[in-house]
């Protein structure tokens, strides 16, 4: 009998080059959510009567969205870069797209959060900031899922194994830890009253993120394992006990504001951890070459392709 060959690559070297990208684009990644999650949550507050709530939204969308601009800038090496990816629009290119999702959305999230900051404006522009502060901040929640959808598309568009195979689910997984993350910051910074939304959305957000993170790894074959060693493996765990902690401490912090702190960070713990595991398990699948011609060995074996 003859052993089945061993395939691997020449000289065991990867076959797939890993992302030259580092900590800056998980970074990107998660504050990006934070912010659309953020918007969307500040606009059903202002549609609901809970200042409170509103602008501790509108302010985080702000904030989330200056760090997550500044990480991209970052990991690019100068803002022109930025600004030479908007000469043109490419549908078929998640990144062209995402820029200018991203470059739309900004000064919609700014402009509603100057409105939260009237002290801080010149005197004329004070009046049209209070007018367009509202159309604004709904116009943002409106393009709040693909802000925080577009990420896990841009991944799911390379041939990182681990990232290639979570395809089907990486954008509705991200928008579910978008959400987690906008109401654990609603819980930290909000009133407890103005805050019962934030709990709300917060508990359907983590049941929605553990749901589609299990059935992901269930679907994804061979390519699931590097999201349970290492350090992927890590942030992996750590991701899943915080937001399942997180939805927890939501189901107590109606009355108490230790509950709420506590919760929050939690989610938004959970949220970071899970954006990094990805990123981490990614690059690992890309460097180790069994990710790549495994799978492709199995399915050539299916398909009856000789060779196989």
């Amino acid at each position: 009998m003859v052993p089945d060959a061993t395939f691997t690559s020449y000289y065991g070297r990867p076959i797939v080059k890993a992302s030259p990208w580092q900590a800056d684009i998980p970074a990107y990644f998660f504050m990006g959510g934070l912010a659309g999650g953020s918007s969307l949550l500040a606009a059903g507050a202002d549609l609901t009567g809970r200042p409170g709530l509103r602008r501790a939204g509108r302010l985080t969308a702000a904030a989330a969205l200056t760090g997550s601009l500044w990480a991209l800038v970052h990991d690019l090496g100068k803002p022109s870069r930025f600004l030479n990816m908007l000469r043109m629009l490419k549908v078929t290119s998640p990144m062209s797209v995402g820029t200018w999702i991203v470059s739309a959305y900004a000064p919609l999230a700014y402009l509603a959060a100057a409105q939260e900051l009237p002290g801080a404006l010149p005197a004329p522009l004070r009046r049209p900031v209070e007018l367009a502060g509202t159309p604004a901040g709904l116009a943002a929640a409106l393009m709040a899922p693909a802000v925080a959808s577009y990420t896990g598309v841009l991944l799911a568009d390379t041939a990182t194994p681990t990232w290639n195979a979570a395809r089907r689910h990486l954008p509705f997984l991200f928008v579910a830890s978008a959400a987690t993350a906008a109401s654990g910051m609603g819980m930290l910074a909000a009133p407890v009253a103005d805050a019962g939304p934030a709990r709300r959305l917060g508990l359907a957000a983590a049941v929605a993120d553990l749901a589609i993170n299990q059935h992901l790894e269930t679907t994804m074959g061979l390519a699931a394992e590097p999201l349970h060693d290492g350090r992927a493996g890590q942030l992996m765990t750590a991701a899943r006990v915080l937001t399942a902690a997180g939805a927890l401490g939501s189901l107590l912090s109606r009355r108490s504001r230790v509950a709420a702190v506590a919760s929050g960070i939690a989610l938004l713990g959970g949220s970071a951890c899970l954006r990094f595991g990805i990123f981490e398990a990614g690059q690992a699948s890309a460097r180790n070459p069994k990710y790549t011609v495994t799978p492709q060995r199995d399915r050539m074996r299916a398909e009856g392709r000789p060779g196989a």
